[in-house]
């Protein structure tokens, strides 16, 4: 995504995960790997931590087809913006 000078924008150009955007999951849940769409997870056990100063980003990765319940709490570090995203 290009913005008004030509450039990408700060988050691309960092790597951080917007919500919406594809991510491939690559943690622990191997049965789980693959495609999803990340939004902010925002159950109790996050939003408390939030709530605590706890600095741990997390996302619930949503099947774009709809056809399958997606990882819940997944990390930062358990996911990779996907090239389809840029």
């Amino acid at each position: 995504m290009k913005d008004q000078f030509g450039t990408d924008s700060l988050f691309r150009s960092i790597d951080l995960i917007e919500p919406g955007d594809l991510v491939v999951y690559h943690g622990t849940l191997t049965d789980l790997h693959g495609l999803w769409l990340a939004l902010p997870c925002e159950c109790a056990v996050c939003f408390r931590l939030d709530a605590l100063g706890i600095a741990d980003i997390r996302f619930h990765l949503v099947d774009p087809w709809g056809e399958l319940s997606g990882p819940m709490h997944a990390r930062r570090e358990s996911i990779t913006r996907s090239i389809a995203s840029n």
